[in-house]
Order: structure tokens, then sequence, then C-alpha cells
């Protein structure tokens, strides 16, 4: 028995030599940072999907955008300069277009460009990069150009079938109050992303923890290395859009193109914006269109960095 006691002892001291050590507490506070800097994004992104759900007339969205799904892709793209917004947001809006008769390519568009290209985050990028404009416009560019490349991707090559949206019905349903459908729409939304949420931030601050700094050095050696590099810390660290420029501009060791990647990759493809789109058109969406959004990010970070910076 005394022995069964020392053991269990021995257990808890363990864990609790676990639970104060630094690494613990560096790791919590990374997690919960990406939550908290999150929230507030997808909190107004799951209140504007719940609006266009419950307010908003069918037929008023696709009349919005050009007939021609080819010429609707660019629309939709230049229509994320002029609406702020995070990746956190931006996936239950893509969702709520959908529902609503949007074409998927279009919404899909508009899913990578607001994150990338609105006011607030361009204007956080000049601001991150003081005296350097080419910064700002390579970063619109490059990502107004993979987000239409990934549109007129999905256009020609998506399958419908794809795309698996939570199965609840949409748009004004007679005799419910349309603050009902709201408020019934913003509850689901916001209890089905912030689990994915979770999920992702967790992940990104494991790496955060786990990765040494010394490795950073190690990939800035090598041009292209780098550029790959400082692509996957955008996917694992999962920084919100409106803040990832002062990051990108910290990371002085790196190439402007590298920095630039940084930048485009995040609000279109990281951890927590993988998880999202898992819990809101399904796993085998998520995995096709985050790894060709990837490749299309790349490319055109790359071109745009070499043309500009």
């Amino acid at each position: 028995m005394s022995a069964a006691v020392i053991v269990v002892a021995g257990g808890l001291a363990g864990w609790t030599d676990a639970l104060t050590h630094p690494g613990f507490g560096a790791w919590q506070t990374v997690s919960v940072a990406i939550v908290v800097q999150a929230l507030p994004f997808l909190l107004f992104g799951t209140m504007l999907a719940g609006a266009i759900n419950a307010f908003v007339p069918a037929q008023a969205l696709a009349k919005a955008l050009p007939a021609r799904p080819a010429l609707a892709v660019p629309v939709a793209g230049a229509a994320g300069v002029v609406l702020p917004g995070c990746e956190c947001a931006s996936v239950p809006v893509a969702g709520s277009l959908i529902r609503r008769g949007v074409t998927s390519a279009a919404a899909l568009t508009f899913l990578l460009a607001a994150p990338a290209v609105n006011p607030i985050v361009l204007a956080a990028t000049a601001v991150a990069f003081p005296g350097r404009p080419e910064m700002m416009w390579a970063r619109l560019l490059a990502s107004l150009g993979a987000s239409v490349g990934m549109g007129w991707l999905w256009l020609r090559f998506g399958r419908e079938e794809w795309l698996r949206l939570p199965s609840r019905t949409s748009g004004h349903h007679a005799g419910r109050s349309r603050w009902e459908e709201f408020r019934q729409s913003f509850q689901h939304d916001l209890l089905h992303a912030g689990g994915f949420l979770v999920v992702g931030a967790l992940a990104a601050a494991t790496f955060n923890v786990l990765v040494p700094r010394s490795v950073l050095d190690t990939f800035s050696a090598s041009p292209w290395m780098s550029v790959l590099f400082l692509a996957l810390l955008a996917i694992v660290l999962s920084i919100c859009s409106e803040a990832d420029a002062f990051v990108a501009a910290s990371l002085t060791g790196f190439s402007p193109t590298a920095r630039l990647a940084f930048m485009v990759v995040g609000p279109m493809v990281d951890l927590k914006l993988i998880a999202l789109q898992a819990g809101t058109f399904g796993r085998a969406f998520a995995l096709r269109f985050s790894a060709a959004t990837l490749v299309m990010a790349l490319l055109s970070s790359a071109l745009i960095g070499w043309w500009l910076l």
C-alpha cells in the first residue's frame, strides 16, 4: 500500500513540475493569445454570416456579382479590398454566401482575399515597414493574384461534392422572426467554428514552443529555403492577418521575398484556418484546397517579390 502511495505521489509531483515548467507556461500563453486575438474577428464574421442569412434576400447576393462565374471571381477578390475581415471571419461568411446561391468559386475567392487585402491589413503592413511602401503593394498584388488564381482554379477543377456545408436550411422561414433566425444562425456558426479555432490554436502553440530559435538562423541563409520556411512558419504560428506584418518585419535575417511569402501564405493557409475550413466545408475539401492554395500563394509571392522587391 505504501509503495502505491509513493508511486502516485511521485506521479503527481511529476505532473506538478510539468505544469509549472516555463515551457508549459509559454504554451498556455501562446494558445490563449491566438484564441483571444482571433475571437473578436470570429464573432464579427459569424454575426455578418447570421445577418446575411436572416436579412439579405436570396437573390440579392447572386445579382451583385457578374452572371459569368469567370468574371465573378475577380469581382469577389476586389470586394476583399474594401471589406475588413480576418481569416476567422471569412470562413463562416463564405459558407453563408454559398448557401445563399453565390457561386462557390467567387465565395472561396472572397474567403482568401478578404483577410489578406483589406484596408486594415494594408495599413498595418505600411506601418510595419516604414519607408518601404513596396512591401504593402507587393502584399496587395501577391495576395490578390493568389486569391483570384485559386478562384479560377476551383472553377476549372473543383467539384461541388467536395464541399460539405452544414446541413441546415438558410434564408427566411415564414412565421419565424428574422431576429430569431439571426440568433440561431449566429449561435450555430460561432459554436461550430469556435471549437475548431481552439484546436488550431493549440496546435500552433505547440509548434511555437517546441521549435528552437536557432532553426530560424539555419534556414535564413538559403533564399529558396527561407521562403519555404517562413511559409511553413506562417502556417503553424497562425497569426492574425492584422498583426502578421509586424512579425514579418521583425524577421530581419530573411529576404524581403521570404517575408512577403510569410504575409501572403498566413492569411490563406494556417492551422486554425484549415481547422475552420474542415469544420465548415469538410476535411476532404480543407486538405485539397489548402494544399493548392499554398502552392498558388508561394508562386504568387515569388513572382511579385522578384518583380517589386
